[in-house]
């Protein structure tokens, strides 16, 4: 239901949720390995998330890239809107041909599965899924 840049968009940013209590900031390359992600498309992620001011990024040897707000002021719709996410149900899951002007069998549910997800990102924020694990800072 979420593309891979919003799946990898929330994955970065809740890292930075993780350390933005103790105001540090990291690299992508410090998120990619700590996440287990690809580099270059963490480093382009979050110049994007830059760009919708989402987070901060720091020039030079110190620089790196840290949250823009506290992360209950973030929602997950927030990010995921950054990274691309389109909340409509584009087509029919059995194909745009179905039945002369019939929704598929499946349509309902899955509109109804969309609608879910977009409650669930506008209705979050990051500071419920900012929860330190055992991922070193």
């Amino acid at each position: 239901m979420l593309s891979k840049s919003v799946e990898l968009a929330l994955a970065a940013v809740t890292r930075l949720a993780e350390v933005y209590p103790e105001k540090i900031s990291l690299t992508a390359t410090q998120i990619a390995t700590q996440r287990q992600l690809a580099r270059p498309f963490v480093a382009k992620l979050l110049t994007e998330l830059s760009r919708c001011g989402l987070v901060v990024s720091k020039p030079g040897p110190n620089g790196g890239f840290s949250l823009g707000r506290d992360p209950s002021m973030i929602t997950l719709l927030e990010i995921a809107n950054c990274a691309g996410y389109r909340p409509t149900l584009k087509c029919c899951p059995f194909g745009p041909d179905y039945g002369e002007g019939q929704h598929c069998p499946m349509h309902k549910q899955v509109k109804n599965l969309a609608g879910q997800m977009d409650s669930f990102l506008r209705d979050n924020t990051l500071a419920g899924f900012s929860q330190r694990g055992s991922l070193p800072k």
